[in-house]
C-alpha cells in the first residue's frame, strides 16, 4: 500500500545557509480549498498507493473543528473531500466526539493509524485506523482528558505500540511537556514516562513555555528523529517554532540530542498573519533517502512545506544541543 512515487522536493535556495528552508510556492494548501472551510492547517500526509493520502484539519465557517480525508498525486496539489470523515466503531462502540483537530497519520504493519485531538469532555487523544482512507474505524480514546499532540511511532518498541503526547488543560494551554506511553493493543495505554520538558528561558527561549511532538518519528541510525514545536509567550502572545530531537531507538524516553536553535520560526507572511499569528506547527514528514519534507500549519490558517537533509539536521543537533 505504501507509495514509491518521488517525494516533493525543492533544493536549498542559492546563498542560503539555513538547515531547513521553505517551499517557494507556499502555502501548498489554502484556507478556502474546500467550500465549507474557514482554514485548513495542522494536517498530516503519508505515501499511499501511487501518490499520497492525508487527513486534514478543516475548520468551517462556524469555526467548528473536524478532520477530512484527501488525496494527491504529487504531495503538493490536493483533492480534499468536502465532507468530514464519518467514523464507524473499531475496538469500541464509544465513538463520541465533540470536535476533532490536529491529526497525525502513521503506517504500522498493515494499516494507517490516525491520531487527533478528540473532544470528549475536553481534549484527549482519539485513535482510528483505515486501510483505504475511505472507511475509518474509531477506537478507544488513548488517555483521560486533557491531552494533545498524540503522535505514534511507526513500529512497535519492545513489542508494544508507543505514542508521544502532551498532557494539558482544557484551555489554550500555557504549559506542556512531552511524554511517551505504551500499549499492547491500541486500546489500553500505560507506562507513562516523561521524554522532554520545556527549556529554561535563558538556554533556549523559543521553547520555554510548552513543547509538543510534531511529525511521526523517523528511524535513523543515530536514533528516532522527531520534529516538534516549541512555544514562547511573548508580549504579542504565543509564538510557535519548529525544532528537532533525537531519541534513543530502544528507549525513546531518553533524549540524545535536542535543538537549542529552532529550525524554522515564523517569518513568512503566511506564518506571521492569519487566524492565529506567529505559528509554525509541524504535523507530518516525508522522507526519501537523505531528504525530508515537513508539512506544517502556518498561522492556524494554511499548510506550508519545508525541506532539509536528515544528515545535516542530525549533525546540527550534535553540534548545538541542549
Amino acid at each position: 500500500m505504501i507509495s514509491k512515487v518521488t517525494m516533493p522536493w525543492e533544493n536549498r535556495p542559492e546563498g542560503s545557509n539555513d538547515i531547513m528552508w521553505r517551499y517557494s510556492e507556499n502555502p501548498v494548501i489554502g484556507r478556502y480549498d474546500i467550500p465549507s472551510s474557514n482554514s485548513i492547517f495542522n494536517s498530516a500526509v503519508v505515501p499511499f498507493e501511487n501518490g499520497y493520502a492525508g487527513v486534514f484539519r478543516c475548520d468551517n465557517k462556524s469555526v467548528q473543528m473536524n478532520i477530512f480525508a484527501g488525496f494527491s498525486k504529487d504531495g503538493i496539489k490536493w483533492d480534499i473531500n468536502h465532507d468530514p470523515i464519518e467514523m464507524i466503531a473499531g475496538n469500541t462502540e464509544m465513538i463520541d466526539s465533540d470536535y476533532k483537530y490536529d491529526p497525525r497519520v502513521c503506517f504500522i504493519e498493515d494499516r494507517y493509524w490516525v491520531t487527533w485531538c478528540n473532544g470528549y469532555h475536553g481534549p484527549t487523544i482519539g485513535i482510528a485506523y483505515t486501510f483505504d482512507f475511505k472507511t475509518f474505524h474509531q477506537c478507544e480514546n488513548a488517555f483521560l482528558p486533557f491531552n494533545r499532540n498524540g503522535v505514534l511511532f511507526p513500529e512497535k518498541i519492545d513489542g508494544k505500540y508507543a505514542m508521544l503526547s502532551r498532557p494539558s488543560d482544557n484551555g489554550h494551554t500555557p504549559f506542556g511537556d512531552i511524554y511517551i506511553s505504551y500499549s499492547p493493543d491500541m486500546k489500553y495505554w500505560g507506562e507513562h514516562r516523561c521524554v522532554m520538558k520545556v527549556s529554561p528561558f535563558e538556554d533556549s527561549a523559543w521553547q520555554c513555555t510548552k513543547i509538543g511532538a510534531g511529525s511521526v518519528p523517523i528511524r535513523t541510525k543515530d536514533g528516532w528523529l522527531m520534529f516538534y514545536h516549541g512555544v514562547i509567550n511573548t508580549c504579542n502572545g504565543f509564538r510557535y517554532s519548529m525544532g528537532a530531537a533525537l531519541l534513543d531507538l530502544e528507549n525513546p524516553s531518553k533524549v540524545l540530542y535536542r535543538s537549542q536553535d529552532y529550525l524554522l520560526a515564523p517569518a513568512a507572511p503566511y506564518e506571521l498573519t492569519g487566524d492565529v499569528p506567529n505559528v509554525v506547527f509541524p504535523c507530518a514528514a516525508l522522507t526519501e533517502d537523505d531528504k525530508v519534507a515537513v508539512y506544517y500549519g502556518a498561522a492556524d490558517t494554511v499548510v506550508g512545506m519545508s525541506f532539509g537533509y536528515i544528515s545535516e539536521i542530525i549533525n546540527h543537533l550534535k553540534k548545538k544541543s541542549l
